[in-house]
């Protein structure tokens, strides 16, 4: 039992449960901004749908539509995550440059130690 509880409590398998929650959640965020795009493509258009739309005896209006849908989708996606969260990830790097490592003190401390033994 204390090995299945150690599992469970690991700290990816936590964070993966709380990605998924979110990502459910942010389904419904970006589905609702979606139908909303739509609405304004309706306006513009005269019909917020396309799968009526049909090239001779082809239907290509659910393809359309799913179309539309998915680059609304990668847009928010990419705007409202990727851009963000590389921005951050960026400016930590940066901070982590910043600093010497250990390795890199301990020889300047060493070079500094030969100069004055030389001097």
């Amino acid at each position: 039992m204390q090995g299945f509880k150690e599992f469970i409590m690991r700290g990816n398998l936590v964070e993966l449960a709380v990605a998924f929650i979110m990502g459910g959640a942010f389904a419904t965020v970006v589905e609702a901004f979606t139908q909303i795009i739509m609405d304004l493509i309706g306006l513009v258009g005269g019909q917020p749908d396309f799968s009526q739309v049909a090239v001779g005896p082809i239907n290509i209006g659910v393809f359309l539509t799913a179309l539309v849908a998915f680059l609304i989708l990668a847009s928010v996606l990419y705007f409202a995550i990727v851009k963000p969260y590389n921005a951050v990830k960026t400016r930590f790097e940066k901070v982590e440059e910043a600093t010497p490592s250990n390795e890199e003190l301990l020889l300047t401390e060493i070079r500094d130690l030969l100069k004055t033994q030389r001097a």
